[in-house]
């Protein structure tokens, strides 16, 4: 009996053969901001979560889903994306989902340009909310300085609501995205960057590095300043016990 669950096994779940999967097309970002700005959410995103080893972030590399998107190789990928509740001990070249346990992103952020707009509003729209379930799905245009949100709410994705600062809250990453300018990578622009629930931004590693390193020097300057008040104190103390005993004398 034993024999036959095996046979019966083995012909309903096949093996996935060992496919020559590629890791990247030869093909360069769009713009020097576009490969910068991609960086920029990967680091922010690994900064936050430093102390967690269950999430992957990762962009412009390949999601691989079906055996008929590598027959059709269909091999584009997010230009961001975040995938939650994984074995993050390891880094991958590319995404396999059937070799990740079925794991789909739960975040992904597609940086617009004239050439991937309608595909990025359209087609790949359709595909993370139909194919891949992604709970938050945002595009922003850098020409227009737009930002686009999406929900998935049952099977079908609706607007994020807007704030009034233009940012839009995801509940995947507990952030909210937004707009900022500033320097990055010695790129002076405007940026997505993610935000507290306070509206306070989450700083990069260089960033929270910059931040540890002011509260070390405000903390030395403070230790500084007090051992001085005490020395200026213990100094006034002194001259007093002098006077009084030229008193005496």
């Amino acid at each position: 009996m034993s024999q036959i669950i095996e046979v019966i096994q083995r012909y309903e779940i096949p093996d996935i053969p060992q496919l020559d999967l590629p890791e990247e097309d030869g093909e360069l970002l769009e713009t020097a901001w576009h490969r910068n700005q991609m960086n920029l959410l990967i680091d922010v995103v690994r900064e936050r979560w430093s102390g967690r080893d269950d999430f992957f972030a990762g962009g412009n590399m390949f999601i691989y889903y079906s055996l008929q998107q590598v027959r059709n190789r269909d091999y584009k990928g997010p230009d961001f994306f975040v995938v939650k509740g994984i074995d993050s001990g390891y880094s991958r070249p590319k995404w396999v989902v059937w070799e990740e346990n079925g794991r789909y992103p739960n975040v992904i952020v597609e940086l617009m340009s004239p050439s991937t707009r309608h595909e990025d509003l359209g087609r790949k729209k359709a595909l993370y909310q139909d194919t891949f379930h992604t709970a938050d799905y945002f595009c922003y245009d850098p020409d227009e300085q737009q930002l686009y949100g999406w929900r998935l709410v049952g099977d079908l994705y609706v607007p994020i609501e807007v704030e009034e600062n233009g940012r839009l809250w995801s509940g995947q990453l507990e952030a909210w995205v937004g707009k900022w300018e500033g320097v990055y990578q010695q790129e002076a622009g405007v940026w997505l960057r993610l935000f507290d629930e306070d509206g306070r931004l989450f700083p990069t590693a260089a960033e929270a590095e910059r931040q540890r390193a002011d509260a070390e020097r405000q903390r030395a300057n403070a230790e500084r300043q007090r051992a001085d008040a005490a020395e200026a104190e213990l100094a006034v103390l002194r001259q007093k016990l002098a006077e009084m005993e030229q008193g005496r004398g």
